[in-house]
């Protein structure tokens, strides 16, 4: 008599972090990076560090209406100059420190991106993109006939003589500052990715129509897109001019901006939180060494080059590469 064969168990599922340990993770990881960045106690690697986090907090905003929500944001840099402008005119006229004036910014980047939503609640596609296109085109406008703020020759922004402690000087300071605010954006956007926000913004981005006729309320999720995107846009402008001690109208909405914001997410993959980090630390620290080897006008050339290469050979970005090799 044959034994009867015993049926093998299913597989456990890995089990996902929850939301709680994943933001008990990223505050060991910023500590972590923190303590890391003040052993090498050198001013370039603070200013280089802070350059690519800049770059992770703008392409991961983006990501969340870009990515997420499948609504392309030509206008990354009007929101990063916003914010930019926002710690120089608040900071001018209350005598504001640096941390006050980041969550000003943050609520003018949110205020300005639920703006948008509501003035473009039915563009859609192209429409939408060149939409965002003009507010960018609007707003330098404004801020370079706007003398108050320095017009379009710029504003000085002295930095404080006293440095918080316990960190020796200003650019280590604003260096973990950075490191915080990066990784607060990263948990955000995680924390929306697995959310039934998350799960509305995804539908809203397969099928706008079907979405609509599910039930899905887009255009409250599409308002929700765009206000966390913008305050998160404009909260990575918000240390620019601490970090240079100077801003003007062509570097605050540089080209370089509103292309990294796109190429990060895309070359690091959108479909993921981890994306547009990966994107952000690769491509940044290629300009910076190109920076410092070459020449920063060789930034764009690169951004280019790489992106074209992962268009062809990876669509769906380095998350998606490696997904599908699983």
């Amino acid at each position: 008599m044959s034994e009867a064969a015993i049926p093998a168990l299913p597989a456990a599922a890995p089990r996902r972090m929850g939301h709680g340990a994943f933001w008990l993770a990223s505050a060991a990881v910023a500590l972590l990076l923190v303590l890391a960045l003040r052993g090498f106690g050198n001013e370039y690697a603070y200013f280089a560090a802070t350059f690519v986090l800049q770059y992770v907090v703008l392409a991961t905003a983006w990501n969340i209406l870009g990515g997420y929500a499948g609504y392309v944001n030509f206008g990354a840099a009007a929101f990063f100059a916003a914010g930019a402008y926002a710690t120089v005119a608040f900071g001018k006229a209350l005598g504001l420190g640096l941390l006050p004036c980041i969550a000003l910014a943050a609520a003018t980047g949110g205020l300005m991106g639920f703006a948008t939503g509501i003035l473009t609640l039915r563009l859609r596609g192209a429409y939408f993109a060149i939409a965002t296109l003009c507010l960018s085109v609007v707003l330098q406008t404004i801020v370079v006939n706007w003398s108050y703020v320095g017009g379009s020759r710029g504003a000085y922004v002295i930095r404080p003589r006293e440095v918080p402690w316990p960190f020796d000087t200003y650019g280590g300071y604003l260096c973990a500052v950075m490191v915080v605010l990066a990784v607060a954006s990263v948990a955000i956007a995680r924390t929306i990715e697995r959310s039934r926000l998350g799960l509305g913004l995804a539908a809203l981005r397969d099928d706008e129509a079907a979405a609509e006729a599910a039930g899905v309320p887009t255009l409250r999720l599409k308002l929700v897109a765009t206000t966390v995107s913008g305050a998160l846009m404009a909260t990575a402008g918000a240390p620019l001019p601490y970090l240079n001690s100077y801003v003007e109208p062509n570097s605050a909405f540089g080209l370089a901006y509103a292309v990294n914001a796109i190429a990060m997410p895309l070359i690091g993959g959108t479909s993921s939180w981890a994306g547009p980090v990966i994107g952000a630390v690769l491509l940044a620290s290629l300009q910076q060494a190109a920076t410092v080897t070459i020449s920063s006008a060789a930034n764009l050339l690169i951004v280019g080059a790489v992106l074209v290469v992962f268009v062809c050979a990876a669509p769906h970005g380095i998350v998606g590469l490696f997904r599908g090799r699983r």
